[in-house]
């Protein structure tokens, strides 16, 4: 760093775009709170947690949330960039003094502040609970448990987590899992409760749920944070926000902390005025539904489909009649385990109704909802063998490829890829094969808010473009209202009874 002179050949001949240069805002270089190598991610400043309040950090992936959490929970220590001779704590309490993370630290030090923290990824917890004979879901919360027993039913109600109380951990769906983590945390005694992302994998109302019971956890003593990339609960659970922007892998910086309503209208801008600094060219705008001029639906083809029903085990789908033509996007939207996923099966026709309905035969592509990568190869070859034509074409390139940014892991083996990578390779992939219909099983989750806007937007103009029809099941409510013309509302009891509503406006729909 200290011999470069900024002339930009060498991140244009760098074959890996290993290396990059950016230009900082001079005061930024004094403020650097944690660095963990020569030339590598830095994270500037550090959001301030206030005792009683929630406290939601917003900000694409790679951008130092995470880091961020490590160093308030006490298990990274900052190192104020100077990662060869990191100061010790009486430096880093001088640092701070006269801000409120200075009492916070004085608290980690004296070991007042117990922190508890619900991982990211949760599909890794059943590999991280070890060597426990009884492995059901109760079992492990009675033993975790620090409150009283009515507290304990409480949270296992709202969470939802009777239903799955006797099952053991390695058995249950993503959801579950996610509910279960909320409330292990829920029912531990802290001083500092964190969260990332408590909302992926769960639908709109356990959203909701989940956003209760955070909520319920506060005290004028202690500290909640919250990371969240679904910004309508978001908004739903912080009392105000930090925004984190910067360059994903290479710098992050929070910002000083904003109400809710400002903060997240700051990060949809791409501006912060306080600072007077623009970190995104444009800003990211919702228009509900709208047909814009550009996208004017061919009507001329219409496909229907019969009333239904379909019967697994003990539970029962029933699905009104319904029609759909070219370039549209219907949304299904409902609880998880009402039967979506199985209406996408009966419509690509891997699962036959019950008696003697026939579904229109029609060409399928379909995006499944957990995403395993098997291939043996890199990102770039698995699209040679399984979209060639699509992979080559200049408009599949302009309207889908580039604007998911894949280039910046074209060439990393498919094994080895986050979860947020591996959701935009499989959205490629579903749109790269030739089909009538693309059914697209929830295109957002491992994405953060600036990429699901974004795969939002690549989904529907390509439908457009196309002209096919796609089915798409999501349960963020800002993506779902941006993608669809059309609902179709899943209602009924989840795992026993379910109804397909026939579709509708979107405006009535949700």
């Amino acid at each position: 760093e200290r011999l470069c002179i900024g002339c930009g050949i060498c991140p244009k001949k760098c074959p890996f775009d290993a290396i990059n240069i950016i230009n900082l805002p001079t005061n930024l270089e004094t403020q650097v709170s944690h660095r963990y190598s020569a030339n590598s991610f830095k994270l500037h400043r550090l959001p301030m947690p206030r005792a009683g309040q929630v406290l939601g950090l917003v900000g694409t992936n790679g951008i130092g949330k995470s880091t961020a959490l490590k160093v308030l929970a006490g298990k990274l220590k900052p190192n104020l960039g100077r990662y060869e001779n990191p100061p010790d704590w009486e430096e880093i309490l001088k640092y701070y003094r006269g801000s409120d993370l200075q009492n916070y630290f004085t608290k980690i030090l004296e070991d007042d502040l117990k922190a508890v923290t619900k991982p990211q990824y949760v599909d890794q917890i059943p590999k991280a609970i070890k060597g426990v004979e009884n492995r059901s879901v109760g079992f492990q919360m009675e033993q975790r448990s620090q409150v009283d027993e009515a507290r304990l039913n409480e949270i296992a109600d709202v969470l939802e987590l009777k239903q799955v109380w006797n099952r053991d951990i390695d058995l249950l769906s993503g959801g579950e899992l996610q509910r279960f983590a909320i409330g292990m945390v829920c029912i531990q005694k802290a001083d500092v409760y964190m969260f990332d992302e408590p909302s992926s994998f769960l639908d709109v109302k356990q959203r909701l749920a989940a956003g209760r019971m955070i909520r319920s956890l506060l005290r004028p003593d202690c500290y909640v944070i919250v990371v969240e990339h679904d910004l309508s609960i978001l908004d739903y659970l912080s009392d105000y926000v930090c925004v984190l922007y910067g360059k994903p892998a290479v710098y992050g910086v929070v910002t000083a902390p904003f109400s809710v309503r400002e903060g997240i209208n700051i990060f949809l801008d791409g501006h912060v005025p306080t600072e007077n600094l623009r970190f995104r060219d444009e800003s990211l705008q919702f228009r509900v539904g709208e047909v814009g001029e550009e996208f004017l639906i061919d009507k001329s083809r219409g496909f229907g489909y019969p009333r239904m029903s379909k019967t697994l085990g003990t539970f029962q789908l029933d699905i009104e009649p319904g029609a759909f033509t070219d370039s549209e996007i219907l949304v299904m939207m409902g609880e998880n385990g009402t039967g979506k996923t199985t209406f996408c099966k009966m419509l690509a026709g891997a699962e036959k109704p019950d008696g003697d309905q026939k579904v229109p035969e029609m060409h399928i592509s379909m995006k499944p909802q957990k995403i395993t990568p098997k291939f043996q190869g890199t990102v770039r070859q698995l699209f040679f063998k399984k979209i060639k034509a699509a992979f080559i074409s200049p408009q599949f390139q302009t309207d889908v490829y580039r604007p998911l940014k894949i280039d910046d892991f074209i060439d990393q083996e498919v094994q080895n890829l986050s979860g947020g990578e591996l959701q935009r390779v499989a959205i490629v992939l579903a749109l790269g094969m030739p089909a009538d219909i693309y059914v697209i099983d929830e295109p957002s989750a491992y994405l953060d808010s600036e990429q699901r806007i974004i795969a939002a937007r690549v989904i529907k103009r390509f439908i457009m473009h196309a002209k096919k029809t796609a089915f798409v099941v999501e349960h963020d409510f800002i993506m779902a209202t941006y993608l669809a013309d059309r609902v179709i509302v899943f209602d009924g009891q989840p795992s026993k009874k379910a109804h397909a509503n026939p579709p509708e406006a979107l405006v009535t729909g949700c």
